[in-house]
């Protein structure tokens, strides 16, 4: 199982956006769909056996849509990185991803690549498509402006230090500031990319884009949730926000087994036992689930 997942906050759209994204890549496809109970659609505003949850996998990634409500929204502050082989592929990815949507860099030729441009589709989340060869063909880009100009290097080696299996794969630093003009760096063997900008221009990061950390027992889920919140703040349904404002759902995987069950009365229990905690507790959400 993939370690982090993405999870894209939607108004009511997560079920459209996951079936636009995934035409958009080779091996992708739309996977289990979730849908509010009663306790779900009470908590969050959402129509009762309206879509929650969509799983779907981009280029063989898992990601997550979550029809929230339109409490957050996408901002360039957390955008998804591109990396495409050939000019052909990525003009014909730029043309569906800015159909309805907007540009935010051109997309041409600059000191840093032969081909860039940074983009946001239809429902507002933001693309950098670059020519390239990663081996991860997606990965989570932040963008550092402003109150976080400064702190890039500081965030990366704190995320390393969370997770095994991590490492900076590379780093480019503006000679002037010391800056983090680029850098990839992978969790768990996931690859993310952090650039940061001396504008002041504030381009947040929100919960729009959050990341679920799939923890094997009630001890990674602990660990997890201690070392991420300190210095940010905890919300319910094991959220939490670090101190840089990058949210994570910090979750055990025994609950997705446990909210996919077909006994409707079973998931409107560990529904609503979930709703009442912050940091989840297994064997709770086991004893509802019972």
């Amino acid at each position: 199982m993939q370690k982090i997942n993405p999870c894209l906050w939607f108004d009511h759209q997560a079920e459209d956006a996951a079936k636009f994204y995934t035409s958009l890549f080779e091996n992708s496809k739309v996977g289990r769909v979730a849908r509010y109970g009663k306790a779900g659609a009470q908590a969050s505003g959402q129509k009762e056996g309206s879509v929650m949850t969509v799983e779907f996998e981009l280029h063989g990634q898992h990601f997550l849509g979550l029809n929230g409500g339109p409490v957050f929204k996408f901002t360039p502050g957390v955008s998804l990185f591109v990396s495409c082989k050939t000019e052909a592929e990525m003009d014909n990815l730029w043309g569906k991803l800015t159909k309805g949507g907007s540009t935010i860099w051109e997309l041409k030729k600059y000191p840093w690549s032969e081909k860039y441009g940074w983009c946001e589709d239809k429902y507002g989340l933001s693309w950098q498509l670059i020519l390239a060869d990663h081996k991860q063909k997606i990965a989570p880009a932040f963008l550092f402006m402003d109150k976080l100009f400064g702190k890039g290097e500081e965030a990366i080696n704190f995320y390393m230090s969370q997770f095994k299996n991590s490492n900076i794969e590379s780093i480019h630093r503006d000679p002037k500031t010391n800056s983090v003009m680029h850098a990839m760096f992978s969790l768990d063997g996931q690859e993310f990319v952090l650039m940061e900008g001396e504008s002041k221009q504030k381009q947040e990061i929100t919960p729009a884009i959050s990341f679920v950390i799939n923890c094997k027992n009630q001890e990674e889920v602990d660990q997890y949730w201690t070392k991420l919140s300190q210095g940010g703040e905890t919300s319910q349904c094991g959220w939490l926000t670090d101190k840089y404002g990058v949210s994570w759902q910090i979750t055990p995987t025994i609950l997705t087994e446990m909210m996919n069950d077909r006994d409707a009365a079973k998931t409107e229990r560990v529904m609503s036992a979930m709703l009442k905690m912050t940091k989840l507790d297994i064997e709770k959400l086991k004893e509802a689930y019972k």
